[in-house]
Parts: C-alpha cells; sequence; structure tokens
C-alpha cells in the first residue's frame, strides 16, 4: 500500500502593521548641539520635518527615540524618528557635521587625513585603528572613481566627494 504525503500550502501571512524596509530609513541633518541634545535627552526639541523625503507627503509621525555614539561622550545620545504612515519610511534625526554610521566628526576625520598626508602621522587622541580605517577607505573611493590613488589629492578628493553628497570614508562604493 502506497502512503500519499499531502502538504497544505496556506495563504502568506498577513501583516498586522506596514513595517518599513531596511532601504526606507532615511536620514535628516540638522543644526543642534550634542551638549544640548545630551543635557536635555528626550525632551531636546528636535524640529519636525515638513514632509516625507520619500514620498513628499505632508504626515509625518512621532516614532519614538534612538540612540547614537558620538566621540566625547561617555553614553549614547538620543535621536528622535518621525514616521511616515502612507509609505512606511522612518526618518530618522542626525546632528550636521557627522557622516550617517559614523561616531567622529567631518572635521576630525578631514584633520586626520590631512596630518597624514601632510607630517606622515596620526592624530594623537585618536586610536591608530580607526584613522588608518578612514584613510584606506579613501584611498580606496578615490581609486575606484578616479582609477588611481594621487597622494597629495586626496584632500581634494575628501572634499569633493563631500560635495557630492557621499561618505569619502565609507568602505562601500
Amino acid at each position: 500500500m502506497k502512503w500519499r504525503l499531502s502538504i497544505a500550502v496556506d495563504k502568506p501571512p498577513k501583516t498586522w502593521h506596514n513595517v518599513p524596509q531596511k532601504s526606507l530609513i532615511m536620514i535628516i541633518f540638522v543644526e543642534a548641539s550634542l551638549k544640548e541634545i545630551f543635557k536635555l535627552k528626550e525632551k531636546f526639541p528636535w524640529p519636525r520635518p515638513k514632509k516625507c523625503p520619500k514620498c513628499n507627503t505632508f504626515r509625518v509621525w512621532k516614532h519614538g527615540f534612538d540612540f547614537a555614539s558620538f566621540d566625547g561622550f561617555s553614553s549614547s545620545l538620543v535621536i528622535r524618528r518621525f514616521r511616515c504612515p502612507d509609505c512606511g519610511g522612518v526618518i530618522r534625526m542626525r546632528p550636521a557635521g557627522y557622516f550617517s554610521r559614523f561616531q567622529a566628526s567631518i572635521s576630525t576625520i578631514r584633520s586626520s587625513i590631512k596630518t597624514k598626508l601632510y607630517k606622515c602621522r596620526w592624530l594623537c587622541n585618536i586610536s591608530r585603528t580607526r584613522q588608518r580605517h578612514w584613510y584606506n577607505a579613501l584611498k580606496r573611493r578615490v581609486k575606484a572613481w578616479f582609477g588611481e590613488s594621487p597622494h597629495k589629492d586626496m584632500l581634494a578628493a575628501f572634499d569633493f566627494f563631500v560635495l557630492k553628497g557621499l561618505t569619502p570614508v565609507s568602505r562601500s562604493l
């Protein structure tokens, strides 16, 4: 006697709420003092975005807080998030002067690369490993964009990438 195995294929489960994809997380850079954010925590007056950067609707809701680490602070800072109910995107606020996903300021990273290029040494108050990471990532990006890695023009390339809205020291191309 042969047994027949039947597998019932159900419909995919219904989603109860619209969960945004990782690619829909958007960052808005705001002029803000890190000391004030650290001092006021959740009470810091983050400006509400006028519209969603993804779908341009005007309905943007508060969506809690997130934590971010920055150089010079012993604990994480509280960062405001907003949510667009139409596209499901999460908007994350971030202080201006910092690259996304970096703890050090843009000026600190630029200063580190400048010191390495012109004085052939690293800054003394930041770990050499981090500074080497920034320098090698910039060399890699310059080589990918321009085909070669000019030694003295890397600072100009750093400024070029910043003006283009790219993170010059990011490992992703």
